[in-house]
Protein backbone atom coordinates (compact mmCIF):
# COMPACT_ATOMS: atom_id res chain seq x y z
CA UNK A 1 0.00 0.00 0.00
CA UNK A 2 0.84 4.04 -0.29
CA UNK A 3 5.02 4.58 2.47
CA UNK A 4 3.91 5.78 5.38
CA UNK A 5 4.04 8.29 7.27
CA UNK A 6 1.44 9.64 9.84
CA UNK A 7 1.27 12.86 11.70
CA UNK A 8 1.85 12.92 15.78
CA UNK A 9 -1.81 12.72 16.36
CA UNK A 10 -2.41 9.72 14.08
CA UNK A 11 -3.01 6.48 16.79
CA UNK A 12 -2.33 3.81 14.27
CA UNK A 13 -0.53 3.04 10.86
CA UNK A 14 -2.12 2.31 7.64
CA UNK A 15 -0.99 2.69 4.48
CA UNK A 16 -2.53 1.28 1.15
CA UNK A 17 -3.11 2.69 -2.80
CA UNK A 18 -6.29 0.68 -3.53
CA UNK A 19 -4.48 -2.76 -3.45
CA UNK A 20 -1.43 -1.39 -6.05
CA UNK A 21 0.05 0.41 -3.12
CA UNK A 22 3.88 0.19 -3.66
CA UNK A 23 5.52 -0.65 -0.17
CA UNK A 24 9.14 0.60 -0.13
CA UNK A 25 9.65 0.55 3.56
CA UNK A 26 6.54 -1.90 5.08
CA UNK A 27 6.77 -5.02 5.79
CA UNK A 28 3.90 -7.56 5.20
CA UNK A 29 5.21 -9.65 8.45
CA UNK A 30 3.84 -7.32 10.88
CA UNK A 31 -0.02 -7.93 10.70
CA UNK A 32 -2.52 -7.70 12.95
CA UNK A 33 -3.53 -11.25 13.62
CA UNK A 34 -8.13 -12.31 13.73
CA UNK A 35 -9.02 -12.47 17.00
CA UNK A 36 -11.91 -14.70 15.88
CA UNK A 37 -11.88 -16.81 13.48
CA UNK A 38 -13.37 -16.23 10.22
CA UNK A 39 -17.19 -17.87 9.79
CA UNK A 40 -15.85 -20.03 6.84
CA UNK A 41 -13.27 -21.47 8.98
CA UNK A 42 -15.61 -21.95 12.01
CA UNK A 43 -17.19 -24.73 10.83
CA UNK A 44 -13.99 -26.27 9.76
CA UNK A 45 -12.24 -25.79 12.71
CA UNK A 46 -14.88 -27.74 14.93
CA UNK A 47 -17.18 -30.44 15.10
CA UNK A 48 -20.08 -28.84 17.25
CA UNK A 49 -22.23 -30.71 20.06
CA UNK A 50 -25.34 -28.94 22.33
CA UNK A 51 -24.81 -28.98 26.62
CA UNK A 52 -27.83 -29.82 27.11
CA UNK A 53 -28.13 -27.76 30.18
CA UNK A 54 -27.30 -24.37 28.98
CA UNK A 55 -28.37 -25.39 25.00
CA UNK A 56 -24.96 -23.95 24.66
CA UNK A 57 -22.72 -24.62 21.73
CA UNK A 58 -19.47 -26.18 21.97
CA UNK A 59 -16.78 -28.23 20.64
CA UNK A 60 -16.54 -31.67 20.80
CA UNK A 61 -13.26 -32.02 22.33
CA UNK A 62 -13.05 -35.70 21.95
CA UNK A 63 -13.75 -35.44 17.89
CA UNK A 64 -11.27 -32.86 17.84
CA UNK A 65 -8.44 -34.73 19.40
CA UNK A 66 -8.89 -37.34 17.54
CA UNK A 67 -8.18 -35.03 13.79
CA UNK A 68 -5.34 -36.18 12.22
CA UNK A 69 -2.47 -33.15 11.82
CA UNK A 70 -2.04 -31.58 8.40
CA UNK A 71 1.05 -30.89 7.59
CA UNK A 72 2.06 -26.49 6.71
CA UNK A 73 3.30 -26.90 3.25
CA UNK A 74 3.73 -23.39 2.87
CA UNK A 75 5.30 -22.42 6.29
CA UNK A 76 7.02 -19.28 5.24
CA UNK A 77 3.69 -18.17 3.38
CA UNK A 78 1.71 -14.65 4.47
CA UNK A 79 -1.51 -16.28 3.76
CA UNK A 80 -1.16 -19.15 6.19
CA UNK A 81 0.34 -17.41 9.18
CA UNK A 82 -2.99 -16.41 10.97
CA UNK A 83 -5.29 -18.58 8.66
CA UNK A 84 -6.14 -21.96 7.15
CA UNK A 85 -4.52 -24.57 10.00
CA UNK A 86 -6.72 -27.60 9.33
CA UNK A 87 -6.72 -27.18 5.42
CA UNK A 88 -6.01 -30.80 4.09
CA UNK A 89 -2.39 -30.78 1.64
CA UNK A 90 -4.42 -29.94 -1.76
CA UNK A 91 -6.35 -27.47 -0.88
CA UNK A 92 -3.48 -25.80 0.55
CA UNK A 93 -1.59 -26.40 -2.69
CA UNK A 94 -5.16 -24.60 -4.38
CA UNK A 95 -4.89 -21.74 -1.68
CA UNK A 96 -0.93 -20.89 -2.09
CA UNK A 97 -1.41 -21.31 -5.84
CA UNK A 98 -4.15 -18.65 -6.10
CA UNK A 99 -2.47 -16.25 -3.29
CA UNK A 100 0.75 -16.14 -5.71
CA UNK A 101 -1.53 -15.21 -8.80
CA UNK A 102 -3.45 -12.84 -7.28
CA UNK A 103 -2.29 -11.40 -3.82
CA UNK A 104 -4.67 -11.99 -1.56
CA UNK A 105 -6.80 -15.12 -0.76
CA UNK A 106 -9.14 -15.83 -3.64
CA UNK A 107 -9.65 -19.67 -2.31
CA UNK A 108 -11.76 -18.34 0.63
CA UNK A 109 -13.25 -15.86 -1.62
CA UNK A 110 -14.74 -18.46 -3.53
CA UNK A 111 -16.53 -19.87 -0.79
CA UNK A 112 -17.46 -16.80 0.64
CA UNK A 113 -21.54 -15.55 -0.38
CA UNK A 114 -21.13 -12.94 -2.66
CA UNK A 115 -23.53 -10.76 -0.31
CA UNK A 116 -21.75 -11.14 2.76
CA UNK A 117 -22.36 -9.15 5.98
CA UNK A 118 -19.52 -7.05 7.01
CA UNK A 119 -19.40 -4.93 9.84
CA UNK A 120 -21.22 -1.78 10.02
CA UNK A 121 -17.96 0.29 11.06
CA UNK A 122 -19.91 3.79 10.69
CA UNK A 123 -19.75 6.39 13.72
CA UNK A 124 -23.26 6.16 15.51
CA UNK A 125 -23.80 9.61 14.43
CA UNK A 126 -23.75 8.54 10.94
CA UNK A 127 -26.74 6.62 11.42
CA UNK A 128 -29.01 9.55 12.60
CA UNK A 129 -28.09 11.38 9.47
CA UNK A 130 -30.99 12.51 7.28
CA UNK A 131 -29.88 13.42 3.30
CA UNK A 132 -31.87 15.22 0.65
CA UNK A 133 -34.64 13.25 -1.21
CA UNK A 134 -33.16 14.68 -4.50
CA UNK A 135 -29.40 13.23 -4.59
CA UNK A 136 -27.64 13.60 -7.71
CA UNK A 137 -27.55 9.95 -9.46
CA UNK A 138 -24.37 8.21 -10.00
CA UNK A 139 -22.02 5.97 -11.87
CA UNK A 140 -19.69 3.37 -10.19
CA UNK A 141 -16.36 2.93 -12.11
CA UNK A 142 -14.62 -0.47 -11.18
CA UNK A 143 -11.15 -1.04 -12.69
CA UNK A 144 -9.13 -4.30 -12.57
CA UNK A 145 -6.54 -6.11 -14.27
CA UNK A 146 -6.71 -10.21 -13.79
CA UNK A 147 -8.87 -9.42 -10.67
CA UNK A 148 -10.13 -12.82 -8.75
CA UNK A 149 -13.73 -13.65 -10.56
CA UNK A 150 -15.45 -14.08 -7.36
CA UNK A 151 -14.07 -10.65 -5.95
CA UNK A 152 -15.69 -8.64 -8.63
CA UNK A 153 -18.40 -10.42 -8.75
CA UNK A 154 -18.80 -9.06 -4.83
CA UNK A 155 -17.99 -5.71 -5.47
CA UNK A 156 -20.89 -5.69 -7.79
CA UNK A 157 -23.23 -7.25 -5.43
CA UNK A 158 -22.56 -5.06 -2.83
CA UNK A 159 -22.79 -2.29 -5.13
CA UNK A 160 -26.43 -3.02 -5.98
CA UNK A 161 -27.37 -3.75 -2.37
CA UNK A 162 -26.33 -0.51 -0.61
CA UNK A 163 -27.20 1.74 -3.23
CA UNK A 164 -30.45 3.17 -3.79
CA UNK A 165 -32.20 1.84 -7.00
CA UNK A 166 -33.33 5.44 -7.96
CA UNK A 167 -29.34 6.73 -7.74
CA UNK A 168 -27.55 3.78 -9.11
CA UNK A 169 -27.63 4.96 -13.19
CA UNK A 170 -25.33 2.22 -13.89
CA UNK A 171 -21.80 0.60 -13.23
CA UNK A 172 -19.07 0.43 -15.77
CA UNK A 173 -16.57 -2.02 -15.23
CA UNK A 174 -12.90 -1.29 -17.00
CA UNK A 175 -10.60 -3.76 -17.80
CA UNK A 176 -7.56 -3.01 -18.62
CA UNK A 177 -6.42 -5.82 -21.01
CA UNK A 178 -6.80 -8.87 -18.70
CA UNK A 179 -6.00 -12.29 -19.43
CA UNK A 180 -7.59 -14.67 -17.46
CA UNK A 181 -10.47 -16.41 -19.12
CA UNK A 182 -13.22 -16.25 -16.19
CA UNK A 183 -12.91 -12.54 -17.35
CA UNK A 184 -14.64 -13.34 -20.05
CA UNK A 185 -17.65 -15.63 -20.29
CA UNK A 186 -18.02 -16.19 -16.39
CA UNK A 187 -18.08 -12.74 -15.87
CA UNK A 188 -20.80 -11.92 -18.90
CA UNK A 189 -22.88 -14.93 -17.47
CA UNK A 190 -22.81 -12.99 -14.38
CA UNK A 191 -23.84 -10.06 -16.25
CA UNK A 192 -26.39 -11.19 -17.82
CA UNK A 193 -28.08 -12.44 -14.65
CA UNK A 194 -27.95 -9.31 -13.28
CA UNK A 195 -29.66 -7.62 -16.63
CA UNK A 196 -32.63 -10.45 -15.50
CA UNK A 197 -33.25 -7.64 -12.59
CA UNK A 198 -31.70 -4.54 -13.57
CA UNK A 199 -31.60 -4.14 -17.34
CA UNK A 200 -28.42 -2.64 -19.03
CA UNK A 201 -26.89 -1.84 -15.35
CA UNK A 202 -23.25 -3.00 -15.82
CA UNK A 203 -21.47 -1.77 -18.85
CA UNK A 204 -18.03 -3.14 -19.82
CA UNK A 205 -14.74 -1.14 -21.53
CA UNK A 206 -11.47 -3.05 -22.11
CA UNK A 207 -8.67 -1.94 -23.31
CA UNK A 208 -6.97 -3.66 -26.41
CA UNK A 209 -3.45 -2.94 -24.32
CA UNK A 210 -2.49 -2.52 -20.90
CA UNK A 211 -2.91 1.39 -20.19
CA UNK A 212 -2.38 1.61 -16.80
CA UNK A 213 -4.69 2.97 -13.78
CA UNK A 214 -4.74 6.87 -14.91
CA UNK A 215 -6.25 5.84 -18.48
CA UNK A 216 -8.20 3.35 -16.72
CA UNK A 217 -10.45 5.72 -14.87
CA UNK A 218 -10.28 8.19 -17.82
CA UNK A 219 -12.13 5.85 -19.82
CA UNK A 220 -14.57 5.08 -16.75
CA UNK A 221 -15.09 8.46 -16.51
CA UNK A 222 -15.74 9.10 -19.88
CA UNK A 223 -18.36 6.43 -20.34
CA UNK A 224 -20.25 7.65 -17.31
CA UNK A 225 -23.32 9.17 -18.04
CA UNK A 226 -24.76 10.02 -14.31
CA UNK A 227 -24.30 13.28 -12.66
CA UNK A 228 -21.57 12.07 -9.85
CA UNK A 229 -18.94 9.55 -11.27
CA UNK A 230 -17.37 7.12 -8.50
CA UNK A 231 -14.47 5.43 -9.31
CA UNK A 232 -13.29 2.47 -7.23
CA UNK A 233 -11.28 -0.70 -7.57
CA UNK A 234 -12.47 -3.53 -8.20
CA UNK A 235 -11.36 -5.50 -4.98
CA UNK A 236 -13.85 -3.82 -2.76
CA UNK A 237 -16.75 -4.04 -0.98
CA UNK A 238 -19.34 -1.30 -0.73
CA UNK A 239 -21.32 -1.10 2.73
CA UNK A 240 -24.62 0.11 3.77
CA UNK A 241 -25.08 3.94 3.46
CA UNK A 242 -21.89 4.34 1.62
CA UNK A 243 -23.15 6.65 -1.83
CA UNK A 244 -26.07 9.55 0.11
CA UNK A 245 -22.96 10.53 2.06
CA UNK A 246 -20.16 11.27 -0.81
CA UNK A 247 -23.58 12.54 -3.44
CA UNK A 248 -24.94 15.10 -0.88
CA UNK A 249 -21.66 16.51 -0.36
CA UNK A 250 -21.29 17.02 -4.19
CA UNK A 251 -24.90 18.69 -3.99
CA UNK A 252 -24.49 20.91 -1.75
CA UNK A 253 -20.60 22.17 -3.37
CA UNK A 254 -20.26 20.75 -6.92
CA UNK A 255 -16.44 21.21 -6.60
CA UNK A 256 -15.52 19.41 -3.68
CA UNK A 257 -13.60 15.72 -4.56
CA UNK A 258 -14.92 13.53 -1.87
CA UNK A 259 -13.02 10.15 -0.55
CA UNK A 260 -14.92 7.63 1.42
CA UNK A 261 -13.14 6.24 4.57
CA UNK A 262 -11.42 2.63 3.73
CA UNK A 263 -12.01 0.06 6.25
CA UNK A 264 -8.95 -2.60 5.80
CA UNK A 265 -10.03 -6.19 4.25
CA UNK A 266 -7.17 -8.62 5.04
CA UNK A 267 -5.68 -10.34 2.46
CA UNK A 268 -5.36 -13.64 4.38
CA UNK A 269 -8.44 -14.76 6.22
CA UNK A 270 -10.92 -11.34 3.97
CA UNK A 271 -11.93 -10.26 7.70
CA UNK A 272 -12.91 -6.29 7.99
CA UNK A 273 -10.81 -3.70 10.11
CA UNK A 274 -11.97 -0.50 10.53
CA UNK A 275 -9.87 2.27 10.02
CA UNK A 276 -10.68 5.49 11.54
CA UNK A 277 -11.36 8.85 9.23
CA UNK A 278 -7.93 10.23 8.21
CA UNK A 279 -6.60 13.26 5.94
CA UNK A 280 -4.82 11.45 2.50
CA UNK A 281 -1.44 13.43 2.58
CA UNK A 282 1.70 12.68 0.64
CA UNK A 283 5.77 12.99 0.68
CA UNK A 284 7.62 14.55 -2.10
CA UNK A 285 7.66 11.58 -3.66
CA UNK A 286 4.21 12.01 -4.20
CA UNK A 287 3.68 8.74 -2.34
CA UNK A 288 0.44 8.67 -0.37
CA UNK A 289 -0.09 8.11 3.30
CA UNK A 290 -2.86 8.91 6.04
CA UNK A 291 -2.59 11.15 8.16
CA UNK A 292 -4.42 13.26 11.15
CA UNK A 293 -7.41 15.88 10.34
CA UNK A 294 -6.27 19.84 11.00
CA UNK A 295 -6.55 20.72 14.79
CA UNK A 296 -9.75 22.95 13.53
CA UNK A 297 -11.34 19.32 12.91
CA UNK A 298 -10.29 17.57 15.64
CA UNK A 299 -11.63 20.37 17.98
CA UNK A 300 -15.30 20.15 16.91
CA UNK A 301 -15.30 16.43 18.16
CA UNK A 302 -17.61 15.32 15.90
CA UNK A 303 -16.21 12.51 13.89
CA UNK A 304 -18.81 12.51 11.58
CA UNK A 305 -18.25 15.77 9.89
CA UNK A 306 -15.75 15.35 6.77
CA UNK A 307 -12.17 16.74 6.92
CA UNK A 308 -10.10 18.78 4.19
CA UNK A 309 -7.37 16.66 2.82
CA UNK A 310 -4.63 17.68 0.53
CA UNK A 311 -4.98 14.95 -1.98
CA UNK A 312 -7.13 11.83 -2.65
CA UNK A 313 -6.34 8.33 -2.49
CA UNK A 314 -7.31 7.01 -5.60
CA UNK A 315 -11.06 5.95 -4.63
CA UNK A 316 -13.18 9.20 -4.63
CA UNK A 317 -16.49 11.01 -5.98
CA UNK A 318 -16.70 13.83 -8.15
CA UNK A 319 -19.68 15.70 -10.18
CA UNK A 320 -18.86 14.65 -13.69
CA UNK A 321 -19.23 17.52 -15.39
CA UNK A 322 -16.59 20.00 -13.09
CA UNK A 323 -14.09 17.17 -13.33
CA UNK A 324 -13.87 17.40 -16.83
CA UNK A 325 -13.80 21.50 -16.87
CA UNK A 326 -10.70 20.93 -14.58
CA UNK A 327 -8.78 18.50 -17.16
CA UNK A 328 -10.48 15.14 -16.07
CA UNK A 329 -7.47 13.19 -15.42
CA UNK A 330 -3.82 13.39 -16.72
CA UNK A 331 -3.58 10.43 -19.90
CA UNK A 332 0.22 11.44 -19.77
CA UNK A 333 0.43 9.39 -16.66
CA UNK A 334 1.77 5.88 -17.11
CA UNK A 335 0.76 2.86 -15.23
CA UNK A 336 0.43 3.72 -12.12
CA UNK A 337 1.49 6.35 -9.26
CA UNK A 338 1.32 9.82 -8.26
CA UNK A 339 -1.83 10.56 -10.61
CA UNK A 340 -4.14 10.65 -7.36
CA UNK A 341 -1.71 13.44 -6.01
CA UNK A 342 -1.92 15.51 -8.88
CA UNK A 343 -5.84 15.33 -8.77
CA UNK A 344 -5.30 16.58 -5.46
CA UNK A 345 -3.23 19.41 -6.28
CA UNK A 346 -4.64 20.11 -9.24
CA UNK A 347 -8.34 20.63 -7.90
CA UNK A 348 -7.62 22.74 -4.65
CA UNK A 349 -5.32 25.25 -7.29
CA UNK A 350 -7.74 25.45 -9.81
CA UNK A 351 -10.78 26.43 -7.90
CA UNK A 352 -11.97 23.03 -6.23
CA UNK A 353 -11.32 21.35 -2.86
CA UNK A 354 -10.88 17.82 -1.34
CA UNK A 355 -12.09 16.38 1.30
CA UNK A 356 -13.44 12.73 3.08
CA UNK A 357 -15.97 11.93 4.24
CA UNK A 358 -16.44 9.66 7.33
CA UNK A 359 -19.67 8.75 7.16
CA UNK A 360 -18.98 6.61 3.56
CA UNK A 361 -17.24 3.56 4.51
CA UNK A 362 -15.55 0.75 1.50
CA UNK A 363 -14.43 -1.99 2.63
CA UNK A 364 -10.90 -2.46 0.91
CA UNK A 365 -8.36 -5.39 0.15
CA UNK A 366 -5.28 -4.96 0.95
CA UNK A 367 -2.80 -7.05 -1.17
CA UNK A 368 0.12 -8.79 0.04
CA UNK A 369 1.36 -8.31 -3.23
CA UNK A 370 1.25 -7.04 -6.65
CA UNK A 371 1.42 -10.13 -8.76
CA UNK A 372 0.96 -8.47 -12.34
CA UNK A 373 3.68 -5.21 -11.34
CA UNK A 374 5.94 -6.21 -8.45
CA UNK A 375 7.76 -2.92 -8.96
CA UNK A 376 6.30 0.13 -9.98
CA UNK A 377 8.90 2.36 -8.63
CA UNK A 378 10.32 3.40 -12.33
CA UNK A 379 6.30 4.00 -12.89
CA UNK A 380 5.74 6.30 -9.87
CA UNK A 381 9.52 8.22 -10.33
CA UNK A 382 8.58 9.62 -13.69
CA UNK A 383 4.75 10.28 -13.25
CA UNK A 384 6.39 12.68 -9.79
CA UNK A 385 8.41 13.80 -12.04
CA UNK A 386 5.97 14.85 -14.62
CA UNK A 387 3.38 16.29 -11.70
CA UNK A 388 6.74 18.55 -10.24
CA UNK A 389 7.01 19.71 -13.94
CA UNK A 390 3.39 21.04 -14.04
CA UNK A 391 2.39 21.99 -10.78
CA UNK A 392 5.24 22.34 -8.41
CA UNK A 393 6.49 25.88 -9.57
CA UNK A 394 9.85 26.52 -7.43
CA UNK A 395 9.47 23.21 -5.62
CA UNK A 396 9.57 21.22 -8.22
CA UNK A 397 13.18 20.23 -7.56
CA UNK A 398 11.76 18.04 -3.97
CA UNK A 399 10.76 15.17 -6.12
CA UNK A 400 13.96 14.92 -7.46
CA UNK A 401 15.63 15.08 -4.17
CA UNK A 402 13.27 12.42 -2.57
CA UNK A 403 13.87 10.28 -5.45
CA UNK A 404 17.56 11.17 -5.56
CA UNK A 405 17.46 11.90 -9.02
CA UNK A 406 19.74 14.99 -10.57
CA UNK A 407 18.50 18.06 -11.64
CA UNK A 408 19.24 18.19 -14.61
CA UNK A 409 20.28 15.47 -17.65
CA UNK A 410 18.54 13.08 -15.49
CA UNK A 411 17.40 11.18 -18.85
CA UNK A 412 13.65 10.83 -17.79
CA UNK A 413 11.07 11.19 -20.38
CA UNK A 414 8.14 12.89 -18.60
CA UNK A 415 6.26 12.90 -21.71
CA UNK A 416 4.86 15.84 -23.30
CA UNK A 417 3.36 18.31 -20.38
CA UNK A 418 2.32 21.22 -23.11
CA UNK A 419 -1.25 20.61 -22.50
CA UNK A 420 -1.23 20.54 -19.03
CA UNK A 421 0.44 23.62 -18.86
CA UNK A 422 -1.67 25.33 -20.75
CA UNK A 423 -4.72 23.68 -18.98
CA UNK A 424 -3.50 25.38 -16.01
CA UNK A 425 -3.15 28.85 -17.71
CA UNK A 426 -6.35 28.71 -18.93
CA UNK A 427 -8.06 27.89 -15.66
CA UNK A 428 -6.13 30.62 -13.92
CA UNK A 429 -4.75 28.02 -11.26
CA UNK A 430 -2.86 29.39 -7.97
CA UNK A 431 0.76 29.06 -7.21
CA UNK A 432 1.65 25.97 -5.87
CA UNK A 433 2.87 28.33 -3.04
CA UNK A 434 -0.44 28.93 -2.10
CA UNK A 435 -1.43 25.26 -1.53
CA UNK A 436 1.39 24.92 0.79
CA UNK A 437 0.50 27.88 3.03
CA UNK A 438 -2.78 27.27 3.09
CA UNK A 439 -3.82 23.62 2.14
CA UNK A 440 -0.60 21.66 3.24
CA UNK A 441 1.41 23.76 5.89
CA UNK A 442 3.03 20.60 7.38
CA UNK A 443 4.81 20.09 4.21
CA UNK A 444 8.94 21.03 4.95
CA UNK A 445 9.92 23.04 1.39
CA UNK A 446 13.69 21.78 1.58
CA UNK A 447 14.72 25.49 0.90
CA UNK A 448 18.09 25.40 2.83
CA UNK A 449 19.15 22.01 0.80
CA UNK A 450 22.57 22.15 -0.97
CA UNK A 451 23.48 19.27 -1.87
CA UNK A 452 21.96 15.79 -1.71
CA UNK A 453 22.47 11.73 -2.40
CA UNK A 454 25.43 9.88 -1.60
CA UNK A 455 28.34 11.27 0.05
CA UNK A 456 31.69 9.23 -0.51
CA UNK A 457 35.23 9.77 0.43
CA UNK A 458 38.14 10.25 -2.37
CA UNK A 459 40.35 8.19 -0.50
CA UNK A 460 38.33 4.96 -1.52
CA UNK A 461 35.62 4.41 -4.23
CA UNK A 462 32.59 2.19 -3.80
CA UNK A 463 32.04 2.98 -0.23
CA UNK A 464 29.07 5.93 1.35
CA UNK A 465 28.27 6.81 4.18
CA UNK A 466 25.56 5.11 5.76
CA UNK A 467 23.33 5.31 8.68
CA UNK A 468 23.93 1.85 9.87
CA UNK A 469 22.03 -0.49 11.84
CA UNK A 470 18.78 1.08 13.08
CA UNK A 471 18.05 0.92 15.97
CA UNK A 472 20.94 2.29 16.82
CA UNK A 473 22.48 6.02 16.32
CA UNK A 474 26.52 4.98 14.72
CA UNK A 475 26.89 5.75 11.21
CA UNK A 476 29.11 3.32 9.37
CA UNK A 477 31.40 3.21 6.19
CA UNK A 478 29.60 0.66 3.61
CA UNK A 479 29.77 -0.69 0.29
CA UNK A 480 27.53 1.65 -1.42
CA UNK A 481 23.83 0.19 -2.89
CA UNK A 482 22.48 4.05 -3.13
CA UNK A 483 19.78 3.07 -0.95
CA UNK A 484 17.49 5.69 1.59
CA UNK A 485 20.09 4.33 4.52
CA UNK A 486 22.64 6.21 2.65
CA UNK A 487 20.90 9.08 1.54
CA UNK A 488 22.83 12.26 2.37
CA UNK A 489 21.96 16.19 2.80
CA UNK A 490 24.12 19.43 3.20
CA UNK A 491 22.32 22.76 4.07
CA UNK A 492 22.91 26.11 4.74
CA UNK A 493 22.30 25.71 8.47
CA UNK A 494 25.49 23.41 7.84
CA UNK A 495 23.95 20.22 9.14
CA UNK A 496 24.43 16.95 7.64
CA UNK A 497 21.38 14.27 7.10
CA UNK A 498 22.08 11.26 7.23
CA UNK A 499 19.33 8.89 5.97
CA UNK A 500 15.85 9.38 3.97
CA UNK A 501 15.27 12.99 4.67
CA UNK A 502 11.54 13.53 6.14
CA UNK A 503 9.03 15.42 4.01
CA UNK A 504 6.83 16.70 6.53
CA UNK A 505 7.94 19.20 9.51
CA UNK A 506 6.03 16.67 12.51
CA UNK A 507 9.13 14.30 11.71
CA UNK A 508 12.35 14.71 12.99
CA UNK A 509 15.87 14.01 11.00
CA UNK A 510 18.86 12.56 12.27
CA UNK A 511 22.18 14.85 11.98
CA UNK A 512 25.46 14.13 11.76
CA UNK A 513 27.12 14.95 15.59
CA UNK A 514 31.24 15.00 16.81
CA UNK A 515 30.64 13.54 20.46
CA UNK A 516 33.86 15.68 21.25
CA UNK A 517 35.50 13.03 22.87
CA UNK A 518 36.71 9.77 21.10
CA UNK A 519 36.55 9.10 17.73
CA UNK A 520 33.34 7.63 16.83
CA UNK A 521 30.32 9.88 15.06
CA UNK A 522 27.22 9.82 16.28
CA UNK A 523 23.44 10.31 14.81
CA UNK A 524 20.80 12.36 16.86
CA UNK A 525 17.58 13.61 16.08
CA UNK A 526 18.11 17.49 14.79
CA UNK A 527 16.27 19.23 16.83
CA UNK A 528 17.10 17.31 19.92
CA UNK A 529 21.26 18.40 18.85
CA UNK A 530 19.69 21.62 18.59
CA UNK A 531 18.24 22.21 22.26
CA UNK A 532 21.54 20.38 23.53
CA UNK A 533 24.19 22.54 21.30
CA UNK A 534 25.50 19.48 20.35
CA UNK A 535 28.45 19.56 18.15
CA UNK A 536 25.97 19.42 15.09
CA UNK A 537 27.75 21.90 12.15
CA UNK A 538 30.43 21.30 9.59
CA UNK A 539 31.75 23.38 7.49
CA UNK A 540 31.76 21.52 3.82
CA UNK A 541 32.80 22.75 0.49
CA UNK A 542 31.77 19.79 -2.67
CA UNK A 543 35.54 17.99 -2.71
CA UNK A 544 37.08 19.23 0.11
CA UNK A 545 37.06 18.25 4.11
CA UNK A 546 34.08 17.82 6.22
CA UNK A 547 34.85 19.98 9.48
CA UNK A 548 33.24 20.20 12.54
CA UNK A 549 32.98 24.03 13.54
CA UNK A 550 32.69 23.55 16.78
CA UNK A 551 35.90 20.80 17.72
CA UNK A 552 37.81 21.80 14.15
CA UNK A 553 37.81 18.28 13.66
CA UNK A 554 37.27 16.54 10.48
CA UNK A 555 35.04 13.50 9.18
CA UNK A 556 37.39 10.86 7.68
CA UNK A 557 38.07 7.69 7.25
CA UNK A 558 40.93 5.04 8.81
CA UNK A 559 41.56 1.49 8.40
CA UNK A 560 40.55 -0.12 11.79
CA UNK A 561 42.22 -3.38 13.58
CA UNK A 562 40.13 -5.79 11.10
CA UNK A 563 41.62 -4.23 8.14
CA UNK A 564 37.82 -2.68 7.14
CA UNK A 565 37.78 0.98 6.56
CA UNK A 566 35.57 2.35 9.06
CA UNK A 567 34.45 6.33 10.07
CA UNK A 568 35.81 8.23 12.41
CA UNK A 569 36.25 11.91 14.05
CA UNK A 570 39.81 12.85 14.25
CA UNK A 571 42.51 15.62 13.36
CA UNK A 572 41.88 16.92 9.95
CA UNK A 573 44.91 15.09 7.61
CA UNK A 574 43.24 16.28 4.42
CA UNK A 575 40.68 14.23 2.92
CA UNK A 576 38.16 15.01 0.80
CA UNK A 577 34.54 14.22 0.41
CA UNK A 578 31.83 14.62 -2.48
CA UNK A 579 27.94 14.56 -2.05
CA UNK A 580 26.38 13.08 -5.15
CA UNK A 581 24.06 15.68 -6.49
CA UNK A 582 24.19 19.54 -6.06
CA UNK A 583 21.08 22.19 -5.38
CA UNK A 584 23.07 25.42 -5.40
CA UNK A 585 27.02 25.42 -6.10
CA UNK A 586 28.66 25.43 -2.32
Amino acid sequence: RPRLHVAKTVMSKCVWLFGLHVNKATSHRKRSRLKTPAKVEIWKNYVFTFKSSSNELLPNVEQQKRKPVVPKLFPDSYLFENWGDDLSEQDQKEAQGLFEIYGYNVFLSNRLPLDRKIPDTRDGRCLRKKYPKDLPTVSVVLIYINEALSVIQRAIRSIITHTPKKLLKEIILVDDCSTYNDLGKKLQDYIDLIHKERPGLIKKVRHRRQMGLSQSRISGWEHATADVVVILDAHIEATEGWAEPLLARIKMDRTVVVSPVFDKVHFDDLHVEPYVASSHGFDWALWCMYESFSSDWLKVEDYSQPGKSPSVMGIFAADRRFLGEIGGLDGGMTIYGGENVELGIRVWLCGGSVEVVPCSKIAHIERSHKPYAPDLSNAMKRNALRVAEIWLDEYKKNPFIAWNVPLENHGIDIGDVSERKKLRERLKCKPFKWYIDNVYPSLETWDNLLGYGVLQNSFIKGSCVDQGPVPGNIPVLYECHFQEPQYCYYNTDSEIIIGLIKSHKYNTNRCLVDPGAGSTPTLHECQMAKTNSLNMHWDFKQGQAIRNKETNRCLEIAQGEDSYYQLIIQQCSGQSWTIEHVVTSF
